[in-house]
């Protein structure tokens, strides 16, 4: 067969193949060592001081390879598009790589599997993550670490400016931003990731409580609807009005939260994960007056994303897909995901966040607006599609029309027109 490269597969082809099946009936002469490959980061190291346990457990012996997640994705692409059998279990992006591979069988379908331990409890993971790695009804990923959106506040400047509580609706939270700024310009009242590409998935949660979305229900392009227009602006409208003075457009994560750290912003919309930067005396000058709250509600409500950032799969090449799922289960576990959050790490289940062990390492109010936001979470925070940094790049660009004074919905008109044309290539 002539490999496939994964960033140029052309769907039409792919999506009439289905999805493999995992396991079945046992895995002939499987071998006992597991092979999985894992991206850099807390988790990993955290399973990795653990894998004795599941070694002695088992019988089994892990065999880790670890990599950066650029050299992740050209493992992936080298490997998977040749068909190779020697990654048993991979760690991946559901939201940046999780159509494709599903799409090209590089993720095996675990459906048999996830039913098969009632006491693993496939139904106590989140219902926002678990659509974000399931692809055309059948899971095809197990989902390992999350996020939510949510909004970090300077509570010494909400007392300043006479307000008992952080704002509940994004009417208020315009409303507290500009009093806040009028009273000293010197500090904004809001700020939040301004770059087209960065900015979207930030922008997502304000996106979905406007009632909107990227795509429509029929798969179409949805960024000039009503719903986006109006949210487009608003996002861009509060940056303009009440964000820092003479804004940049290409802050990403690490630029917002350093205006907020250093003390320069009463609001600021974003990633729980990240928590640890305004929180931490070493990282930030008003760590003791940071405060969370849940993304405040927009017309459609309070719909904040509440996605998987990385989940386990099993490669649809192995031949040891009984042993590679003995892995998943372990490592998913209740057990396990609970020793994760407790080290910091968001998990998907339910049962870890109502157990006051799984959330004692984290800020209280931090734990309450976590707990609200999966509620009514939005699986995705960006474009489900399969090139994804250039989806980005459309749907952003009305962003940064707003923020400089533009007229948002001509540039959401303009992005949705490219964003269907993108959309019609990409299914061809």
């Amino acid at each position: 067969m002539r490999p496939r490269s994964v960033f140029g597969t052309s769907l039409a082809v792919v999506a009439a193949l289905g999805l493999t099946a995992c396991g079945g009936g046992g895995d002939a002469g499987a071998s006992k060592t597991v092979r999985v490959t894992l991206a850099n980061h807390v988790w990993t190291e955290n399973i990795k001081q653990a894998l004795p346990e599941f070694e002695k457990q088992t019988g089994l012996k892990v065999e880790v390879t670890q990599l950066g997640e650029d050299q992740l994705s050209d493992q992936y692409n080298v490997k998977l598009n040749a068909g190779s059998s020697d990654i048993d279990v991979m760690m991946y992006r559901p939201l940046q790589e999780g159509k494709l591979f599903a799409r090209n069988t590089y993720l095996a379908d675990l459906a048999a599997q996830v039913a098969s331990n009632k006491n693993w409890d496939f139904g106590d993971f989140q219902p926002g993550p678990v659509k974000a790695t399931t692809h055309e009804g059948k899971p095809v990923g197990i989902p390992i670490i999350t996020e939510q959106e949510v909004l970090y506040y300077r509570k010494d400047l909400l007392d300043k400016a006479g307000l008992s509580a952080p704002p509940k609706t994004l009417d208020e939270l315009k409303a507290a931003a500009a009093k806040i700024k009028a009273a000293d310009p010197g500090v904004a009242g809001f700020v939040a990731r301004t770059g087209k590409s960065p900015a979207v998935t930030q922008f997502s949660s304000f996106l979905y409580s406007f009632g909107g979305d990227f795509v429509d229900g029929s798969g179409k392009a949805a960024v000039n609807s009503e719903a986006a227009k109006q949210a487009y602006a608003f996002y861009g409208g509060l940056i303009k009005d009440s964000g820092p003075a003479n804004v940049s457009t290409d802050m990403g994560w690490p630029e917002a939260m350093a205006i907020f750290t250093q003390g320069k912003a009463a609001f600021y919309t974003e990633a729980n994960s990240l928590y640890k930067n305004a929180t931490d005396p070493a990282k930030s000058k008003i760590s003791d007056q940071v405060g969370f709250a849940p993304f405040p509600a927009g017309p459609a409500g309070s719909k904040p994303y509440n996605i998987p950032s990385w989940a386990l799969g099993i490669n649809s090449g192995s031949e040891n897909t009984d042993n590679a799922w003995k892995f998943i289960e372990w490592a998913t576990g209740k057990e396990q995901t609970l020793a994760q959050q407790k080290s910091g790490v968001p998990g998907a289940r339910t049962s870890v966040w109502a157990n006051p062990e799984g959330t004692s390492t984290f800020p209280k109010d931090l734990v309450e607006a976590i707990s609200a936001s999966t509620e009514a979470g939005v699986g995705h925070d960006r474009p489900l599609v399969v090139k994804v940094a250039e989806a980005r790049e459309i749907v952003g660009q009305p962003l940064v029309d707003a923020i400089t004074g533009k007229d948002a919905a001509a540039a959401a008109d303009t992005a949705n027109a490219t964003f269907q044309k993108f959309l019609d290539d990409e299914a061809k």
